[in-house]
């Protein structure tokens, strides 16, 4: 997967793709994200990229000029691009989303927004898709870019220690996920259920499905709607729904 964020912080950005699991996808070449800096497309000696909205108003709106420039620099050394600018106002981020963008074959620009807004005209003239994480409001679009990235990385091959473990998060069949124990086997009192120390991969198989159901009712029972169930794990939530035990 290959992207550039354009920010006005690509310290921020670089900060966190160092690190951890995306620091480790980038050495391996199995990642490529470029953090670029906004200003370095702005005009004159103090390279300004944002002033004073029209219509008066708080806040600061980033200019138009110094994107516009940038993406067309992007698109001059890249012709096949894929232009995305992180707002509320978005299709908001799932698992499918991110399962699309790390099998997209173009180049990703992830345009963020900082302090008030983005001039319209950005959304005129480039046409971006535009992409959410949430109802709620950021101080800019980078860290909601990072999110993208970091969800759609973790699900090209390779990037992971262990390929099941994006597999089996939570949201990769629209179910939660279930409950996690490691050592010690019991800690103040609390104890990892006996089925997980069985030894049995069957038994355990049918704990964790049966947990993961019982989750996904309980926090997001709208998930459902749309996860593929087999007719037994339909009868489970049923036997769940009138009061029973998973």
């Amino acid at each position: 997967m290959k992207c550039d964020i354009l920010t006005l912080f690509p310290e921020m950005v670089e900060a966190v793709l160092s690190t951890s699991i995306l620091g480790r996808a980038r050495e391996k070449g199995l990642l490529e994200v470029r953090a670029v800096n906004m200003r370095d497309f702005a005009e004159g000696r103090h390279k300004v990229a944002d002033d004073y909205p029209y219509g008066g108003g708080a806040g600061m709106v980033l200019k138009p000029e110094p994107i516009f420039r940038a993406v067309e620099d992007l698109r001059a050394r890249t012709s096949d691009v894929r232009l995305v600018l992180m707002t509320p106002q978005g299709r908001t981020l799932t698992q499918t989303v991110a399962a699309e963008f790390a099998a997209e074959t173009r180049r990703l620009v992830f345009i963020c927004g900082h302090y008030e807004g983005i001039d319209e005209r950005v959304r005129m003239g480039l046409a971006p898709e535009e992409l959410s994480v949430g109802d709620y409001i950021l101080t800019g679009g980078e860290l909601a870019a990072l999110i993208v990235v970091d969800a759609a990385a973790r699900l090209i091959a390779g990037v992971l220690g262990d390929q099941q473990s994006a597999e089996a998060d939570s949201f990769a069949e629209s179910l939660l996920d279930y409950p996690h124990y490691t050592r010690p086997p019991v800690f103040r009192g609390m104890e990892v259920p006996e089925v997980l120390r069985s030894g049995d991969h069957r038994a355990i198989r049918a704990w964790r499905r049966a947990q993961s159901l019982l989750n996904t009712y309980g926090k997001r029972p709208d998930l459902l709607e749309r996860a593929a169930l087999t007719p037994e794990e339909r009868r489970l939530l049923n036997q769940i729904s009138r009061g029973g035990d998973a």
